[in-house]
C-alpha cells in the first residue's frame, strides 16, 4: 500500500520583505479559526490598521533571525522531516511511504502536497500537526485546510491525523532531557520558565482545551525534572490586541522576577516544535532584554527540540502505529 506521512506546521513568509510578510500575515490572520471576530469588522481592522503598520515591524524582526534563504521555522521543520524520512526508510525498508512537510499558510501548502500525493496514487495518509497542545487556532485550522483540499478531490484516500501529543511520555522525556543537557553545559538557573503561545481567554471559555494541555505539559516536564513548585513557572506569550489572553503573561512575568529576587532564569517554549519568530525574537530577544533591563543577571534560552535526533525519533514513534498498520509489520 502506498502511504504517506504529512507533517504540518503553521507557515512562514517566503522572505523577510515587507511584501511577503504582509501576504503571510493577511492569509494567517484572515483565518476565522485564528481570529474569532465578526468577519467584516475584522477585515477592516486587518487591512486598514494591522497590515499597514504591523507588516514593516514584523519584517524587521524576521530580518534579524532569517536563516540565509529561509526562515528558522522552515529550516528546522524541513530538516526535522528529512530526518524522520530517513528513519522511516531505515525502519521500513520495503515499504512505499512518502514523508512530506506542509504548511497551513503559504508554501509548501497543504493543498499542493495533498494533490501531489493523490496524483501519485497514495492510498493512506497520516497528518501530523506539529502542535503538541491542541487548539482550534492551530490544530483545527490545519484540519480545516485538509478538508478544503479534499473537497476538490473526487477519489479521497483513507486518512487520519494526530490530534495532540502534549503528554506523550517520549515527548516529555525529550523536553526534559533537552533541559538537562542545557544544565550540564551551561549550569542551572534559579527558576525554569515554560512559555507557551497564548490565545484569547474567551477561546478557553468556549471550550478550547489548550490551557489544560499546556498545564499538563508543563506539570509533566517539571515532574520529570524533579522540580518543586517554587522552581518553575508557566506563562503565555504573543498576545495580540486588547482582549484578555491567557495569563500570566510572559513579558510581565520576566519583568517582575528580578524584583522578587530571581536573578537567573532558564526559559523554554514547549508549545513550539521548532524555532520561529516567537521563540528567537520574542523570547531570546525581547524577553531577555526585559529581564536584564529590570535587574536580571542571566537569561538562558533553551532551544526547541528542532531537528534533534531525539525529536526525529519521537516523531517516528508517534507515527509507528500508523506505519505498522500500513506495512507487513501490522499483519504479523
Amino acid at each position: 500500500m502506498k502511504s504517506a506521512l504529512v507533517f504540518i506546521n503553521l507557515g512562514t513568509p517566503d522572505s523577510p520583505s515587507t511584501r511577503d510578510v504582509r501576504r503571510f500575515l493577511k492569509e494567517f490572520l484572515s483565518d476565522r479559526r485564528v481570529v474569532e471576530v465578526p468577519w467584516l469588522i475584522w477585515q477592516l481592522i486587518l487591512r486598514l490598521i494591522i497590515l499597514p503598520f504591523r507588516s514593516p515591524r514584523v519584517s524587521k524582526a524576521y530580518r534579524q533571525i532569517w536563516f540565509g534563504d529561509t526562515s528558522p521555522l522552515k529550516h528546522f521543520s524541513s530538516s526535522l522531516v528529512e530526518g524522520v524520512r530517513e528513519k522511516v526508510t531505515q525502519s521500513y525498508p520495503d515499504a512505499d511511504i512518502d514523508v512530506r512537510l506542509a504548511m497551513t499558510y503559504c508554501a509548501p501548502s497543504l493543498d499542493s502536497q495533498i494533490k501531489a500525493l493523490c496524483d501519485a496514487g497514495v492510498e493512506n495518509i497520516l497528518f501530523v500537526p506539529l502542535y503538541p497542545q491542541y487548539s482550534a487556532t492551530t490544530t483545527a485550522a490545519a484540519l480545516d485546510a485538509i478538508a478544503r483540499s479534499f473537497s476538490n478531490i473526487r477519489n479521497i484516500p483513507q486518512w487520519s491525523w494526530v490530534r495532540n501529543y502534549h503528554h506523550h511520555p517520549d515527548y516529555i522525556a525529550a523536553l526534559g532531557e533537552s533541559v538537562r543537557a542545557h544544565w550540564q553545559q551551561h549550569g542551572r538557573a534559579e527558576k525554569l520558565l515554560m512559555s507557551f503561545h497564548g490565545i484569547p481567554k474567551r477561546n478557553i471559555e468556549l471550550g478550547d482545551p489548550y490551557e489544560q494541555h499546556c498545564e499538563e505539559t508543563a506539570g509533566a516536564v517539571a515532574k520529570y525534572l524533579g522540580l518543586s513548585d517554587e522552581q518553575w513557572l508557566l506563562t503565555y506569550q504573543s498576545r495580540l490586541g486588547k482582549a484578555e489572553w491567557l495569563t500570566p503573561y510572559t513579558d510581565k512575568t520576566v519583568e517582575s522576577l528580578p524584583g522578587q529576587g530571581c536573578k537567573s532564569l532558564d526559559v523554554m517554549c514547549p508549545a513550539f516544535a521548532v524555532e520561529c519568530l516567537e521563540t528567537l525574537e520574542e523570547i531570546d530577544g525581547e524577553a531577555k532584554e526585559i529581564f536584564t533591563h529590570h535587574g536580571g543577571e542571566a537569561f538562558n534560552y533553551i532551544p526547541c527540540l528542532n531537528d534533534s535526533d531525539a525529536h526525529q525519533q519521537f516523531m517516528l514513534e508517534l507515527c509507528r502505529p500508523f506505519l505498522d498498520s500500513v506495512t507487513d509489520k501490522g499483519v504479523r
